[in-house]
C-alpha cells in the first residue's frame, strides 16, 4: 500500500474512531437524562401516594411547624432552589464522576442470631449493617437504626442508588427487636420492603414528628408507633430516647417536601450515651444538644454525601468532626457511606478524609467493616475497629 494510501486509511480510522465516540458519549448522555428524567417521574408518583397528614394532627402546635403547613429548620436553609437543581443535573450530564462505587467485593462480617443472643447484656455493643443502619444491643435490648435493606434506595426496584454489598444479616435472622428508630422518610432511611418485614419482629417505631402516618399505611400496628418532637423524649424500660434537632428536609417526592419532621437522636442506656445524627447540615444545634446531653460515650455522624451543592445539609468530614467535638463525643463513628453512590466524591473520601482529620485532631476514631461487631467498655472489641483501612 503506498503512503497516500495508508495516510488516508488512517485518516479514515481517526475519523471513525472519533464518530464512534462522539456517538457514545451522546447516548451515555440519552442515558442519563432518562434516567434522571425517569427519577423525577418516579419521585412525583411517589408523592403522590404518600401518606399525608391530617389537618387536626397534634404536631400543629409544634414550633418547627408553620402556617404553609410545613416542617422548618432552626434557621432558613435553601435546600434545593430551582436553579440549584438545574445545576445539578448539568453536573450529573456532564461531570466526570471517579471511583464513586468499588470495583470488588468490600469484606463484611456476616453475622447469625446467636452471635447475636451471645453479646454481653451488660454493655452496649453497635453493629453497622449499612449506610446508615445501625444495629444496638443496649445491654440486654435490640435496637434498629434507619433500617434499610433493600437492594436500592428508590422507590423502584430497576433504578436508582444500588447497594455495594449485601447487608451482614437478613431481616429474618434478626433477633426480636425493642425498638426501631427512624431519622426521617427519604428513601435511603425509610426503607418500605424494610419496614413491612419488620412488622411482626419490633415492638416500638419511633419516629419524628408526621412520619406515623406513611408506616401505619405500610401495616404497622399505629399502637407500637410513637411520635416525637424535637426535644422530646420517651422512656422503655432501660432506654431513653430523644429526638433532637437536626439541620435537614424530607419529602419522598416533589409535592410532599416538608410535610414531615426529620430529626437527630439522643440513646441513653443503663450503659452508654450514644448520639446518631440522621442527615444533617453542620449548625450550632450540635453545641446545644452537647451541653445538654452530652458528653456521649459514641457519636454516629453523617459523613457521606455532600457537596459543594448542598452543603447545607449534609455535613463535609470536617464538620462532622467539629460536630463530634461539640456534642462532646469521646468515640467517632462515620455513617452514611460505603453502601450506596449519593455524591460526586469517591466512595472512600469519607473514610480517607476522616481518617487524616481524626489523626490531626486526636479524635478516636472507629471503622468497623459491616457487620463488625464492636462493644464499647471492651479494650479489644473497640481496638479492633481502629485504623482498619478495609475500604484500600
Amino acid at each position: 500500500m503506498s503512503k497516500p494510501d495508508r495516510q488516508n486509511t488512517k485518516g479514515s480510522n481517526q475519523k471513525r474512531s472519533f464518530k464512534q465516540l462522539g456517538l457514545l458519549i451522546r447516548r451515555r448522555k440519552i442515558t442519563t437524562f432518562i434516567l434522571l428524567l425517569g427519577g423525577t417521574i418516579a419521585m412525583t408518583i411517589s408523592s403522590l401516594n404518600a401518606v399525608t397528614v391530617e389537618n387536626d394532627a397534634p404536631y400543629l402546635t409544634s414550633s418547627q411547624y408553620n402556617a404553609a403547613g410545613k416542617f422548618t429548620n432552626q434557621k432558613m436553609v435553601d435546600e434545593f432552589s430551582f436553579s440549584r437543581l438545574f445545576r445539578i443535573v448539568k453536573r450529573s450530564l456532564f461531570e466526570k464522576k471517579q471511583n464513586t462505587a468499588p470495583d470488588k467485593l468490600i469484606p463484611l462480617e456476616s453475622i447469625s442470631d446467636t452471635q447475636l443472643e451471645q453479646l454481653p447484656s451488660d454493655k452496649t455493643s453497635i453493629i453497622r449493617l449499612g449506610h446508615s443502619t445501625i444495629l444496638l444491643k443496649l445491654d440486654k435490648q435490640f435496637w434498629l437504626i434507619d433500617p434499610v435493606f433493600s437492594e436500592r434506595a428508590s422507590p423502584f426496584s430497576f433504578m436508582g442508588p444500588k447497594r455495594f454489598h449485601q447487608p451482614p444479616i437478613s431481616i429474618n435472622d434478626l433477633p426480636e427487636i425493642d425498638g426501631v428508630i427512624i431519622s426521617h422518610n427519604h428513601y435511603d432511611h425509610l426503607d418500605e420492603y424494610s419496614i413491612k418485614q419488620l412488622a411482626n419482629k419490633v415492638k416500638h417505631f419511633i419516629m419524628p414528628l408526621g412520619n406515623s402516618a406513611q408506616v401505619i399505611d405500610w401495616g404497622i400496628n399505629p399502637d407500637k408507633v410513637t411520635e416525637l418532637d424535637w426535644w422530646q423524649s420517651i422512656q422503655i424500660e432501660g432506654t431513653k430516647i430523644t429526638a433532637t434537632p437536626a439541620q435537614h428536609f424530607s419529602g419522598r417526592g416533589i409535592s410532599d417536601r416538608n410535610k414531615t419532621l426529620w430529626s437527630s437522636w439522643v440513646i441513653k442506656s443503663e450503659s452508654s450515651n450514644l448520639f446518631f445524627s440522621g442527615d444533617t447540615g453542620y449548625f450550632d444545634g450540635f453545641k446545644e444538644i452537647g451541653n445538654q446531653y452530652g458528653p456521649f460515650d459514641l457519636t454516629m455522624l453523617e459523613t457521606g454525601a455532600y457537596d459543594k451543592d448542598w452543603s447545607e445539609v449534609h455535613m463535609s468530614p470536617t464538620e462532622s468532626a467539629q460536630a463530634h467535638k461539640d456534642l462532646k463525643g469521646k468515640k467517632l463513628l462515620p455513617i452514611h457511606n460505603g453502601t450506596f453512590d449519593l455524591a460526586f466524591h469517591s466512595w472512600t473520601d469519607p473514610f480517607e478524609q476522616m481518617v487524616e482529620i481524626a489523626n490531626r485532631d486526636w479524635i478516636d476514631l472507629l471503622t468497623p467493616k459491616m457487620g463488625q461487631v464492636v462493644t464499647l467498655n471492651n479494650d479489644d472489641s473497640v481496638d479492633a475497629a481502629r485504623d482498619l483501612f478495609w475500604w484500600r
